[in-house]
């Protein structure tokens, strides 16, 4: 898919393109550009001034009054679900391409994937990392600008199982999904520590370990015992703890679609969703690192993460600016509808003695996302310069706007919409996300209430 939009007011050819990006967006059922257009205008002129403005769409459109689906059973951590009106408010704010691959993508069923691409198409909003193969999950998408074409590839290493896309084989059809990024997991121990753990695996009657996990084993040097396997410390860099490691066949895959993106357009987005090692980890797993930097040697500009509804730190890499997660931007959850009975379950509230706000609100106060941390992120700004020459050029600078998302209010249904944070807020956001970034070298300057990196080609 590409689509021409006219943004910007620059047309000679030695003008350059700003790109913003934020992170994810959990939007409830109702419209919020007019509200932000009232308390955040500021901000909705940074998203679209900019020539193309990047978001994480992590929900599902649905008319329930047409929908013939249904909630699958294990959704990515909650159903959650949004009106037909989204499209069109998400492109009101200023917002042009969003990625969809996330493990939130099937929540509501191949029905609820479909569903949300004829919205998101209606608004004329550019979508990647979905489709209705695997081919067309990973395929780039494209938006062409006044001052050149962008390209967008969207991948996940963190979904459902049931969501990920698949080619048709013979006469077996394809099935819809997301570009997901299989892993294989291991967990780091000691080297003496395997050697015990070894031992009494092989104390063990043989048929108590599947054959094809005693094959791994020989293969991988690991050992697997009650469904979980172990790997000596020596191989995972000296982590002693979970470990990932993305099969070469994906790897593979995502080089080739930002390969193909880097041919056909001027600046190359790439979109990586990834949760591991957890939501309460600032710190990305090490295969993050190996995706983003291959993602940049095979022309990427710009690397976007999202996942763990928390700020990572951000490295420049070959002059390209590498986000390991941008956080939340819309973080809207206390107005969703409708709930389902499972959700209601996991609560343990009694929808026939509890409304709808106060089992919503427990799961603020009482759930995972009841710290502020959830609640504060950045929108950022990075500029390329030279018109049809932005290739192998990189970027010249990145701007960092620190952003709330209201987390004390008087009404609950504000909870989770963005604005410009006050000064003290920005001061606390970007002197967290310093501290993260220094790991990879990465400066960032204080200008006032923003944060600014520069680039030194």
């Amino acid at each position: 898919m590409s689509i021409e939009i006219d943004r910007g007011t620059g047309t000679d050819a030695g003008a350059g393109l700003t790109l913003a990006a934020v992170g994810d967006l959990v939007l409830d059922d109702d419209i919020l550009t007019p509200r932000l257009e009232a308390t955040a205008p500021g901000l909705l002129a940074l998203l679209r001034d900019a020539h193309v403005t990047i978001g994480n769409f992590e929900t599902t459109a649905i008319d329930f009054d047409r929908f013939t689906g249904w909630p699958e059973a294990e959704p990515g951590g909650s159903w959650l679900v949004t009106s037909v009106r989204a499209g069109a408010d998400v492109r009101a704010m200023g917002i042009d391409m969003v990625s969809r691959a996330n493990n939130h993508a099937t929540d509501w069923g191949v029905a609820g994937l479909r569903s949300t691409s004829a919205v998101l198409d209606e608004a004329g909003l550019v979508h990647a990392g979905a489709g209705e193969s695997l081919t067309a999950a990973r395929a780039p998408r494209y938006l062409t600008t006044r001052r050149g074409r962008v390209a967008l590839v969207s991948a996940a290493s963190r979904y459902q199982a049931m969501s990920l896309a698949a080619d048709p084989f013979g006469i077996v059809p394809a099935r819809p999904g997301i570009n997901g990024l299989r892993t294989t997991r291991w967990f780091g121990v000691r080297p003496d520590e395997l050697r015990s753990l070894a031992a009494i695996r092989d104390s063990l009657p043989p048929e108590s370990l599947h054959h094809t996990a005693r094959r791994a084993d020989a293969r991988d040097g690991s050992v697997t015992l009650g469904g979980t396997a172990f790997i000596s410390a020596e191989a995972t860099g000296g982590r002693v703890g979970p470990y990932w490691k993305v099969e070469d066949e994906d790897v593979a895959a995502l080089r080739l679609s930002v390969r193909q993106a880097r041919q056909n357009a001027d600046v190359v987005a790439v979109a990586l969703h990834t949760h591991e090692p957890g939501n309460h980890s600032a710190e990305p797993p090490p295969f993050l690192h190996d995706l983003a930097h291959a993602a940049v040697d095979e022309g990427a500009d710009v690397v976007l993460g999202h996942g763990p509804h928390q700020l990572r730190g951000i490295e420049v890499y070959r002059n390209r600016p590498i986000f390991y997660s941008l956080g939340n931007f819309v973080f809207m959850q206390n107005r969703q509808f409708p709930l389902t009975r499972e959700a209601w379950r996991r609560t343990g509230l009694d929808p026939a003695r509890h409304t709808p706000g106060e089992m919503l609100e427990q799961k603020r106060t009482k759930g995972p996302f009841d710290d502020r941390i959830w609640y504060e992120s950045v929108a950022v700004s990075v500029s390329f310069e030279n018109q049809g020459e932005y290739a192998g050029q990189g970027a010249v600078g990145v701007t960092i706007h620190p952003v709330t998302l209201t987390f004390d209010a008087r009404r609950d249904s504000d909870r989770g919409t963005p604005g410009p944070a006050d000064v003290t807020a920005a001061h606390r956001i970007l002197n967290r996300l310093r501290t993260l970034s220094e790991a990879y070298g990465t400066e960032i300057l204080l200008d006032g209430d923003q944060g600014r990196i520069r680039i030194d080609r």
